[in-house]
């Protein structure tokens, strides 16, 4: 139990063998995604309790793998109330709605903070160090304990905040009328905006988008990506008989957020020393690989589904 609630910190291991230009193995990349995207379709299919309990395993399974990452740096999450709180916004979402899940959220947060405080709590005299010798005077061993709890407790609202409390907002599009063809466009845009800005990156990508963060990302597979997010959000807003510029308004929309959300994984990546969250999902890395984009799709396009009837 212990290995499960507090994991080893992970390996930067070599990834798969490339395929060509691709950069990655790419029948392995195809196979996992099939297997994801029949995973997503057929719960939603058949029963949209099971995407919802779905969406709960995969968030659950990206905060152990940032525990993992946090944990190279000396940084331990909670992952007890985190898990926990993942499972409440999940349900609140599904069963209530958006206030009773930014509640939960809320709690998830606070009890996440107070976990970080109260584990290895100071006594009146200072920290656990000094338990066995009350007269010791303060060292920087004392303060350096204080600031790890401290970083803790700002990486668990981190925590909280990117993977449950965003991932909340998928569930409530899926307890919306037309819910399933909600979530389908919520996971469209931005595999057209990654296969997008793959496709036309590998092939005409000159011009680094930000080298020092990401110097695989070009402006030439930005415009890819505008371009395949547009497309498809126009297509998907004309098959639920919604208008065509709004679906190509929030393409646009998921193209910039997007591009905002990968760099920022990609700077914690840099700063972390990894290259990959994980190695749960072969030829894509971990699931915090595959969801980084979804999760900061996911409030925007619930946005939209109340603006845009």
């Amino acid at each position: 139990m212990s290995a499960l609630l507090s994991p080893a910190p992970t390996r930067d291991r070599a990834p798969l063998p490339s395929t060509g230009r691709a950069g990655r193995n790419l029948p392995a990349a195809i196979a996992v995604a099939a297997v994801l995207v029949a995973l997503v379709l057929g719960s939603l299919m058949f029963n949209k309790v099971y995407f919802v309990a779905l969406a709960a395993v995969a968030v659950c399974a990206a905060l152990w793998e940032l525990a993992a990452a946090f944990a190279r740096k000396g940084i331990r999450l909670p992952l007890a109330p985190l898990w926990l709180g993942t499972i409440g916004i999940a349900i609140t979402a599904w069963r209530v709605g958006a206030e009773a899940a930014f509640v939960a959220y809320a709690a998830t947060a606070g009890a996440c903070v107070l976990w970080c405080f109260m584990d290895e709590a100071e006594a009146d005299t200072g920290t656990f160090v000094e338990a066995g010798a009350p007269d010791m005077p303060r060292t920087d061993v004392h303060d350096a304990v204080r600031r790890s709890r401290s970083a803790s407790a700002a990486a668990s609202v981190l925590a909280a905040t990117y993977l449950p409390f965003l991932a909340g907002f998928a569930v409530l599009l899926a307890a919306q009328p037309q819910g399933v063809e909600k979530v389908i466009l919520l996971i469209a845009l931005p595999v057209a905006n990654d296969t997008g800005g793959w496709l036309a990156g590998i092939t005409m990508g000159r011009h680094p988008m930000a080298r020092s963060v990401s110097p695989k990302k070009t402006w030439e597979g930005f415009i890819g990506s505008l371009v395949a997010a547009v497309g498809t959000g126009a297509g998907c807003m004309h098959l639920m008989d919604g208008p065509l510029w709004a679906g190509g308004a929030l393409g646009a929309c998921i193209v910039v957020v997007s591009t905002i959300g990968d760099l920022g994984e990609s700077l914690l990546k840099r700063d972390l020393g990894l290259k990959d969250m994980g190695r749960l999902l072969p030829g894509h890395g971990g699931i915090m690989d595959r969801l980084d984009s979804i999760l900061v799709a996911a409030p925007v396009v619930y946005v939209f589904s109340l603006l845009v009837h």
